[in-house]
């Protein structure tokens, strides 16, 4: 599985999205849940799959599922 598909598999099972959501193309607060609450537990569940810790200011800068890849594949994720 290809880290895009992992990653929108986290985003789909923490923001409990239905399949039909372009995850690709969300960004934070594009959708009610993923307000400040849905975006901790994102991150709580990407760091959980992925075997990561993200900085406080990583934290902070995730506003989209591509800055969500891109942040992983500078941990050395790759596909």
């Amino acid at each position: 599985m290809s880290l895009n598909d992992r990653l929108r598999a986290v985003f789909v099972e923490a923001l409990q999205l239905d399949g039909d959501v372009d995850v690709a193309n969300l960004k934070y607060r594009d959708i009610d849940a993923w307000d400040s609450v849905g975006h901790m537990a994102l991150v709580a569940a990407i760091e959980d799959e992925f075997d990561v810790q993200f900085e406080t200011e990583q934290v902070i800068d995730m506003s989209s599922f591509k800055v969500a890849g891109d942040m992983l594949r500078g941990f050395g994720v790759g596909e």
